[in-house]
């Protein structure tokens, strides 16, 4: 049975997104981010018969909305396995690849998953509801010093160190396992006039933890980069910094670090070939339709052809 993917995702930049891709009605492409089907839906409809679609997702809620089509194979997995899979259904390029790294608003809604201070529950914010740490466990088992690290480099908060001691003091009582009792800790040592900003990005820090989402980014763009064909593209939203950091400097470069090779002319050696030099962003339109696509940024490449690029 289909959700309504009104209520389960609104899709962010479908038709930029999309159109970047550039389809070839009989290619090869992958949704990484099936989610509420929204991307997957354009891409098939743009299809030929002959076409081919992957789509991945770890969340088992994302299933009620994988498409009745022959043309579709869904993959419940993390896309850092991307390359796993491609080899395991027999495939050895592929002519296009998407991705949309934000968090749905299926779960930003639902206060059982925990991605959200709006609501009380479960200290969660797994995707894969199957395994793994909880953010619950993150913060009641990390050192200080580990929980410090957490907090600046994935939420990039000047009073990381604070937040931690006074977590570890907390939790020294008894421990913290909801919504509630982490917000009540946390929520003095910020500014009534910054709190909610503050907020999202505590809780962004221990969501991208718990879900090891910048390791799996990576794997997935370097996978992403040797599966492509050359004159496939790759489109990719993100909705941080931290995220949009790694997806330039991979079409910029080559590889997520940004480190520079140039050869014997001093060209930059890079496999990719920037689409739009400018970054895509939603329009006012969207933004008001969709509040939660206003930080959403869009890049697109494609896999040059070593034979005639320069």
């Amino acid at each position: 049975m289909t959700q309504d993917t009104t209520t389960y995702h609104i899709p962010v930049l479908l038709a930029p997104a999309v159109d970047g891709l550039d389809i070839r009605p009989d290619g090869i492409y992958v949704d990484v981010t099936l989610g509420g089907g929204g991307h997957t839906r354009e891409i098939l409809r743009r299809l030929g018969p002959n076409g081919r679609l992957l789509g991945f997702d770890q969340d088992e809620d994302a299933e009620g909305n994988i498409p009745d089509d022959p043309r579709f194979t869904f993959v419940r997995s993390n896309f850092r396995y991307l390359h796993n899979f491609l080899r395991y259904h027999g495939i050895d390029h592929i002519d296009g690849l998407l991705a949309d790294l934000g968090v749905s608003s299926h779960h930003f809604d639902d206060s059982q998953r925990g991605f959200s201070f709006r609501f009380d529950g479960a200290l969660d914010m797994r995707m894969n509801k199957r395994a793994g740490q909880t953010a619950a466990d993150v913060v009641n088992t990390y050192d200080e010093e580990r929980l410090a690290n957490v907090f600046y480099l994935y939420g990039e908060l000047k009073n990381s160190r604070k937040l931690a001691a006074v977590l570890a003091k907390a939790r020294a009582n008894a421990p913290i396992a909801t919504i509630g009792q982490f917000l009540d800790i946390v929520k003095p040592l910020f500014g009534r006039e910054r709190e909610k900003k503050e907020l999202a990005r505590v809780f962004q820090a221990l969501r991208i933890e718990v879900n090891h989402e910048m390791e799996a980014l990576r794997e997935m763009l370097q996978a992403a980069t040797e599966a492509l064909r050359p004159g496939g593209r790759l489109a990719v939203i993100t909705y941080h910094s931290l995220e949009d950091r790694l997806v330039k400097n991979l079409m910029k470069t080559g590889n997520v670090e940004g480190t520079v090779v140039k050869d014997f002319y001093g060209n930059v050696q890079t496999p990719f070939r920037t689409v739009n030099n400018k970054v895509i962003t939603p329009d006012e339109d969207e933004v008001a339709r969709n509040p939660r696509s206003r930080s959403a940024k869009l890049r697109i490449a494609e896999k040059r052809d070593d034979n005639n690029d320069n």
